[in-house]
């Protein structure tokens, strides 16, 4: 089978395409023939080495994936997987393990749900590990409630859009920065109140305490430390930006925790079922084929990949 991986941590040169045995799925696990992976900031980091997760080498990237049950391994003594050959299928993959950039990719069997009817298969690649991960900022993390306040710092990337549309319909008030890119996407998600970042203060636009500060944009410590002041007292400050401390006020009970996104079945479940109710719309910006995933991690390397793409295999 094809297969786009890397023998050796680096630049995006160190990616190439393959021709390699395809894998045979074992016991508890089905093989998948991958309709298309999602491009992640983290796939870049892995591939640099800059990012502690532990790949087994040579390495294919892309942890999310879509496609159709192509064969189910032996039974693990826990009966019957449930999944059949020709189930179309999303999933969110071990991320130390081969991901999507192959023709074929195995997955545990827990890994993997049902994919939303109402959407391209190849597009479904782009939902798990975004919607997740806003999906714990919001909700696992910031403890949020019907009927309080979130500020949504970076509303207008991927992960933001997905929080804003899950913010709201959950029954709380969103305050969204923007660019004046973003601007309509954001609204469109659900935000209450939008904040142009480019000409708009933050500390002067938002008048009323949040209970949550979601923030996921790149921000300088000393700014992101003053933004703190916008919570009340007891709320707490959420942050994906991992490569820098997410400041809290233990003075005014203000906590601190920043997301990791985590594999859950259940929740990707839910994350379908939303986009099939028309309640969650799944964001696709670009679509390369698998022979350009170096220039795409070029691209993120330099900083330029806006929006997802989303990588197609089948």
């Amino acid at each position: 089978m094809k297969a786009m991986r890397f023998h050796e941590t680096g630049g995006p040169e160190v990616l190439r395409a393959e021709e390699i045995e395809t894998p045979e799925p074992g016991p508890g696990q089905v093989r998948v023939r991958v309709a298309a992976s999602a491009y992640n900031a983290a796939d870049g980091g892995m591939r640099g080495g800059f990012l502690p997760i532990p790949v087994e080498l040579p390495h294919v990237p892309g942890y999310d994936v879509s496609g159709a049950v192509d064969a189910v391994g032996p039974s693990d003594g826990g009966g019957d997987s449930g999944w059949q050959v020709g189930d179309a299928v999303v999933g969110f993959l071990p991320m130390e393990r081969d991901g999507g950039a192959a023709e074929f990719v195995l997955a545990p069997v827990d890994a993997l749900v049902a994919a939303p009817t109402t959407v391209p298969l190849a597009d479904a690649a782009a939902l798990p590990s975004v919607a997740l991960t806003a999906w714990q900022a919001l909700f696992d993390d910031g403890e949020l409630t019907a009927g309080q306040r979130v500020l949504v710092n970076g509303a207008g990337g991927v992960v933001g859009t997905y929080a804003v549309a899950l913010a709201k319909r959950a029954g709380v008030h969103v305050v969204a920065t923007v660019s004046p890119r973003s601007r309509d996407a954001v609204l469109a998600a659900g935000a209450d109140e939008v904040v142009d970042r480019t000409t708009t203060d933050l500390l002067d636009a938002v008048t009323e305490p949040v209970d949550v500060l979601l923030n996921l944009a790149p921000v300088e410590p000393e700014r992101f430390a003053a933004l703190v002041a916008l919570v009340r007292d007891g709320g707490k400050v959420v942050s994906t930006t991992a490569f820098m401390a997410t400041p809290s006020d233990e003075a005014r009970g203000v906590t601190a925790a920043t997301v990791f996104v985590l594999p859950d079945r259940d929740r990707l479940a839910e994350l379908v079922r939303l986009v099939d109710a028309g309640e969650l719309r799944v964001q696709v910006d670009r679509r390369i084929p698998l022979d350009e995933l170096p220039a795409l991690h070029a691209e993120g390397a330099a900083g330029r990949v806006a929006g997802k793409v989303v990588v197609l295999v089948g």
